[in-house]
């Protein structure tokens, strides 16, 4: 088993291994204690893998609440935030309890809101199930629901006590909800590590390439390695920027126009997805302004083809760009962009409003 530990306001440790779920109810109770725990997740997940938490959680003492609402992004939103507050507060939850999230991105966002909220902080436990959550959105305390307006604009930051990641988890993933990851896991080679970049680039070799097309089963220990050093790379950029007032930023390379993708698909769009077709436009813009040279943009292009991931988009640089002014990285009369310089480097650059739509356009392969 890896671990990372990561030092931000609240300390705490990613393990990442495989087949210790069943194990996870000592494990919990050694590290954070407590005598109820609230396991929050989706339908899907929870026909999959909450009965064998509840019993390892029960055999370590805990009396075990099971909260359960429709899978997908939908659900993403203030009506299912407060369902879960009342559930709390129905069952007499303290701040000496626990809440775990089991699943994907949403429930660990929903999950989080939630905990950060409920008498000023419940503790928190991630336990991702699917390859985006843990590569990326599991750990560094970003919590949140969606508005009608955009995406996330409603949440706090509220870090874990502990993140357990059980890759066999990942094996009852369908082959398009891998890909989502798989898209979040190129994002970190492209702004931090050539290297992971490179590992995730052959065909031959790439756990995450016959992972989502085949069995996880195969390639554990790889994809072990890549997901510890993607948790690595946000360990270290969240412990130098938490709260997202600089390097921060970098880990929103595609997300920018990805979230306008999503919202104007009114999320039928994955966020994965969404995120590719944000890279490469965001790089083809790269390249428009002299920041990449054309190899780096061939090497991301080249990537998405390989994973099935899209590149282009049937919206508009018009409608993308209104979209981008709900987005929550706007500061004012401008927005902050994510460049990449190469791979394995990126850069922020302050974009005025008023010049995202010919930016966007460029990136799209239009003329200015």
């Amino acid at each position: 088993m890896k671990t990372v530990t990561v030092n931000a306001s609240k300390k705490y440790d990613v393990l990442i291994g495989t087949g210790f779920l069943g194990d996870t109810g000592p494990m919990i109770h050694e590290k954070i204690g407590g005598q109820t725990a609230a396991i929050v997740t989706d339908d899907i997940v929870s026909a999959l893998y909450a009965e064998q938490l509840k019993n390892s959680l029960s055999s370590a003492g805990y009396n075990v609440l099971i909260y359960e609402f429709p899978n997908g992004e939908g659900s993403k939103n203030t009506n299912t935030f407060l369902s879960l507050i009342n559930f709390f507060a129905t069952n007499k939850l303290n701040r000496t309890d626990i809440v775990i999230a089991l699943g994907g991105g949403v429930t660990g966002d929903i999950a989080g809101f939630a905990a950060s909220s409920y008498k000023r902080g419940l503790r928190l436990i991630q336990i991702p199930t699917t390859l985006l959550a843990a590569v990326d959105s599991s750990v560094g305390g970003k919590t949140a629901v969606n508005l009608t307006a955009g995406k996330n604009l409603l949440g706090a930051f509220y870090q874990p006590d502990l993140v357990l990641c059980d890759t066999s988890l990942l094996s009852t993933l369908p082959p398009e909800v891998c890909k989502d990851g798989c898209a979040e896991a190129i994002k970190y080679g492209v702004i931090a590590d050539s290297e992971l970049f490179n590992s995730i680039k052959h065909e031959e070799s790439s756990p995450l390439l016959a992972s989502p097309l085949h069995s996880f089963h195969d390639c554990t220990t790889p994809l072990e390695d890549i997901i510890y050093n993607c948790v690595k790379i946000k360990r270290d950029i969240v412990s130098e920027d938490e709260f997202e007032h600089g390097s921060r930023k970098l880990l929103n390379f595609g997300h920018t126009i990805g979230h306008a993708i999503e919202l104007l698909s009114d999320y039928s769009i994955s966020h994965g997805y969404a995120v590719a077709i944000g890279m490469a436009i965001e790089t083809r813009a790269a390249l428009s302004l002299g920041i990449c040279e054309a190899q780096c943009l061939n090497d991301i292009l080249k990537i998405l083809d390989l994973y099935e991931l899209p590149s282009t988009t049937s919206y508009n640089a018009k409608e993308l760009a209104k979209a981008c002014l709900f987005d929550k990285k706007r500061d004012g009369d401008s927005i902050i962009m994510v460049f990449p310089e190469k791979i394995g480097k990126c850069v922020l650059k302050e974009i005025p409003i008023n010049e995202v739509e010919a930016l966007i356009r460029q990136g799209m392969g239009g003329t200015i």
